[in-house]
């Protein structure tokens, strides 16, 4: 590995992750875009040496694949769930049941969000799980699957971002300086009420779908494509067989729940004399996941097997095509994660480069919060990280504000933390975004950009509330004027919208 290159420390360094979502948005092909992306990063690295550049993006690739190797597991063990599910007729089955309970489109999606806040404690288990239970419903009332993406996606990392209780809260604590005598735990739960983007997203979330109102992208999307789910609906009904009842859904799922964030106590030494909140901070959940997962497939197999719901061929062949369905998830994410390992601080250093323009600068402490979401929010899209945003920014912040946590340094993070979660949700490198398109069975890049726009009005609104918010010292202030502002422009546009249908 070559210890410099010929553009380290300039803006070259984020071309890379630029090309790939360009090209990404564009071509809409993602696959190839990723490609090129990764490949101009060890161009970049290797001073344009195109042997060394190809053997670089493959020891890259095997690095990260290996690195993230139990979330590729967990996926298709899910796959092999899902398949399963579906040749039980289980899935089938808990549809009609539920339609009974769900009476309309809005009460689907509304079920939606409930299920995605009560799965708060990962956000990839969250985007898979909640898609399996809930696509069935949803396609009872001809939902579009950019429409069930768009509300996995916005009850996903927006959840665990404020939830106590989980992986999220356990990276931002992490995130802290060995040296600093913060706590790294009582400092995430004080930016939970300024976490604007967050709350915002849940707010709009609720409001598009309360009152049943879509516009930009998602509005042609849900009319180009209305036809074609009602297509998909009727041949998955005529597909579906087995004799799976409401309750051969219901237990592999609550059986999968259950073991999930049981693992993830077990791994992080709840028996070791560690407290349930201890355990969660130093679990692995990834691995956790895959134990999960692995122990509902044998319990679904006592479940259906000995009462003949399928038979043991038809259980067999499930593991390949639950696999098979996974195939495209696992690519993207691969791609994504190699592209994010050519940007880290052992190739590129875009993180270093970007941590190095904020600490040289001389911005107003007033206007932090709202320069820091901005910079967050950038290097999230870039990078398609959040995490690695977290690790980046928030040593910086810290050592902007030391000492104790004061209204500045909390302000700062919580807006550190609103801005990865918003690059995340508009980058279509972003792994998160990935599973939510893979959990509502979407195409990929029609959710990133049907997401988008609804994504950037939350992210300007937020922009001008940690404005607000750091000039007055006031984090309730600015909540409060960001809020105001997002609801008179979603009424705007939807009094526009009316008029418009009525001329």
């Amino acid at each position: 590995m070559q210890e410099t290159f010929m553009l380290q420390g300039s803006f070259w360094v984020l071309v890379p992750p630029i090309i790939a979502i360009g090209l990404a948005l564009l071509t809409k092909e993602v696959y190839l875009s990723l490609l090129v992306g990764i490949f101009s990063g060890a161009l970049f690295f290797t001073d344009f040496h195109f042997l060394r550049a190809t053997e670089t993006t493959f020891e890259v690739m095997g690095e990260k694949v290996s690195g993230n190797i139990n979330i590729v597991i967990f996926l298709v063990f899910l796959g092999i769930l899902v398949s399963l599910l579906s040749k039980s007729g289980a899935s089938k089955t808990y549809g009609e049941w539920a339609a009974k309970s769900i009476r309309s489109k809005r009460g689907a999606l509304l079920s939606t969000c409930g299920l995605g806040a009560l799965i708060f404690v990962d956000d990839y288990f969250n985007c898979l799980t909640v898609g399996t239970v809930m696509r069935p419903v949803t396609d009872k009332y001809k939902i579009t699957r950019a429409k069930l993406a768009y509300v996995i996606d916005a009850t996903a990392a927006p959840i665990c971002i404020i939830a106590p209780i989980s992986s999220w809260a356990a990276a931002v604590g992490s995130s802290l300086p060995e040296s600093s005598s913060i706590d790294g735990f009582n400092l995430f739960l004080h930016t939970i009420p300024f976490n604007l983007y967050a709350l915002l997203t849940i707010l709009m979330m609720l409001f598009l779908i309360v009152s049943k109102f879509d516009f930009g992208p998602m509005k042609r999307y849900e009319t180009i494509h209305q036809k074609e789910i009602e297509e998909d609906c009727e041949a998955n009904e005529k597909s579906a067989g087995g004799k799976g009842r409401v309750f051969d859904l219901l237990i592999p799922i609550g059986v999968l729940i259950v073991l999930c964030i049981s693992a993830m106590l077990y791994t992080g030494g709840i028996l070791e004399g560690n407290s349930i909140t201890e355990s969660f901070a130093n679990c692995d959940s990834a691995k956790s996941l895959v134990l999960g997962s692995f122990f509902t497939l044998i319990i679904t197999f006592l479940l259906y097997i000995p009462r003949k719901v399928i038979t043991f061929k038809e259980f067999a062949e499930a593991i390949p095509e639950g696999f098979k369905a996974m195939v495209p998830a696992i690519l993207i994410l691969t791609l994504a994660w190699t592209l994010s390992g050519i940007c880290n601080e052992n190739y590129l250093d875009a993180g270093g480069y970007v941590s190095t323009l904020v600490s040289n600068s001389s911005i107003g402490i007033g206007i932090l919060p709202a320069v820091f979401f901005l910079i967050s929010l950038g290097l999230a899209f870039a990078t398609g990280t959040s995490w690695g945003t977290f690790g980046i920014l928030i040593p910086i912040a810290v050592a902007v504000f030391p000492g104790e946590i004061s209204q500045m340094l909390v302000l700062t993070v919580a807006a550190i933390l609103a801005g990865a979660v918003c690059g995340d949700h508009v980058s279509p490198i972003s792994d998160t975004t990935i599973l939510a398109s893979t959990g509502a069975d979407c195409n990929h890049i029609e959710h990133v950009s049907t997401q988008m726009p609804y994504a950037l009005i939350v992210a300007a609104c937020c922009f001008i509330g940690y404005i607000i918010a750091g000039l007055t010292g006031n984090g309730w202030l600015g909540l409060g004027i960001a809020a105001v502002l997002l609801m008179g422009t979603l009424l705007t546009i939807y009094w526009v919208s009316e008029k418009k249908q009525k001329n």
